[in-house]
């Protein structure tokens, strides 16, 4: 298990050696292939309404859409008249433009203070609405409204849910202060949950979106906590003897695991989300770490060295026989189960590089996503889509993200810093 180690030792040097002082910016660094055209127009009258950098809600939408890899966002041009959600629409004009889609809309004051947003989805080829909502808002919405809209149009044109209205937690190294951020899914809107001096790691969502559990070693030693994110206060889950981590939780919310050693060897346990209830799951000779439910909180698959080297085993939440699962290759380690329950991704070692693998589990084939030197801490998009990674990029840390088939990679930057853990939070009830 001493790799594991070692690459737990390098990520935390990595941390001390950095600090960072911006928010993350996105870059698209590969796209897919085909990718359906589409116009998004600049509302009419959403000049009123920008939100703090000056952006209007169709230019959020456009990127949101962009972003995902799946959408080629086109110039438009602001038209005399604007048209809007109840113009009546030039097909012929619009596929001049070469839109295969359509966005129009329109915002308007209420004399409540506040702004109502329209907009409809047309397709250009069909000629024909798709569908369009209204939504109430204040200016501090701005970025809210524009990701819904975002995810509207990108589920009725996909099949998929968005995920432009979901959020990411990860962790930022700033001189001597480690901060758990949680941001919006394109890096704006960043808040501070924790400011410590010492290490924060592993963070997980719960299922609703509502708490972070974590590992901090504010007390000088790795202690779990649960943290409500509208409420800055810390519930401790796990503060045994040595070392308490790695918390994943249930589907439900009613149960979070953990790696401890207060019985010996690193092993997989159960508990309460108030620390009650503590159940151990494995006994094994070895070293069982890096917990994580499957969808329908069957199993728990796990990183273990039971075996010799660093693989991946699941076992039912039940109890029972540990099953391997990874067979390819000598080190294999953070699995993470695809929300559908079909696919794992997990960190791979590959000529001495660590990247991202995934295991289609039925077919057994297995796909080396990315081709960095150091990746980590690999997290689902809620739709199942993309996974959010940590790497190293011209020597410092780094999010990136990457499409569960490869094609389309984005890179997630600090101006100056060092930005590890990520973990890509639910879909918004």
């Amino acid at each position: 298990m001493r790799p594991m180690r070692n690459l737990l030792a390098a990520v935390l040097v990595l941390f001390a050696a950095c600090s960072a002082h911006a928010q993350l910016s996105i870059e698209i660094t590969g796209a897919g292939a085909q990718r359906i055209p589409i116009a998004v127009a600049p509302l009419a009258g959403e000049g009123a309404l920008l939100d703090a950098s000056g952006a209007g809600i169709s230019a959020i939408v456009r990127a949101d859409l962009e972003r995902s890899g799946l959408f080629r966002g086109l110039e438009v041009p602001r038209l005399v008249p604007q048209p809007t959600e109840a113009s009546s629409v030039n097909y012929a004009e619009w596929r001049s433009r070469l839109a295969d889609a359509l966005v129009l809309g329109s915002v308007a004051g209420r004399p409540d203070g506040r702004f109502e947003v329209r907009f409809r989805l047309y397709d250009v080829l069909k000629q024909s609405a798709l569908g369009g909502v209204a939504y109430t808002l204040t200016r501090e919405q701005v970025r809210a409204t524009a990701h819904r809209i975002a995810d509207y149009v990108y589920e009725k044109l996909t099949g998929e849910k968005g995920v432009f209205s979901t959020r990411i937690a990860y962790v930022v190294k700033r001189g001597e202060r480690y901060e758990l951020q949680v941001a919006d899914a394109d890096g704006a809107n960043e808040q501070a949950m924790l400011v410590s001096g010492e290490p924060i790691i592993s963070p997980a969502w719960s299922p609703d979106g509502r708490r972070l559990a974590y590992v901090s070693f504010q007390n000088k030693k790795p202690i779990v906590y649960v943290q409500d994110i509208e409420v800055p206060k810390q519930q401790i889950v796990a503060n045994f003897k040595g070392s308490n981590s790695a918390p994943a939780w249930s589907p439900d919310g009613k149960r979070l695991a953990l790696a401890l050693t207060r019985d010996g060897n690193s092993q997989i346990y159960l508990v309460n989300p108030d620390g009650s209830n503590v159940q151990r799951l494995t006994r094994s000779g070895g070293i069982d770490t890096e917990p994580f439910y499957s969808p329908d909180g069957e199993w728990l698959y796990f990183t273990s060295d039971r075996g010799g080297s660093p693989q991946i085993y699941r076992m039912s939440t039940r109890g029972g026989e540990a099953q391997r699962i990874t067979f390819e290759g000598g080190y294999n380690v953070s699995p993470r189960v695809s929300p559908d329950g079909r696919s794992l991704a997990y960190i791979a070692r590959n000529g001495g590089k660590f990247q991202v693998a995934l295991l289609e589990l039925a077919t057994r084939q297995v796909q080396v996503l990315t081709d960095s030197d150091l990746d980590e801490s690999p997290s689902f998009a809620p739709n199942g889509r993309v996974i959010l990674l940590a790497t190293i990029v011209a020597g410092r840390g780094v999010l990136t993200a990457v499409s569960a088939d490869g094609r389309v990679k984005q890179r997630l930057t600090v101006t100056a810093g060092d930005v590890r853990e990520p973990a890509w939070g639910p879909l918004n009830k």
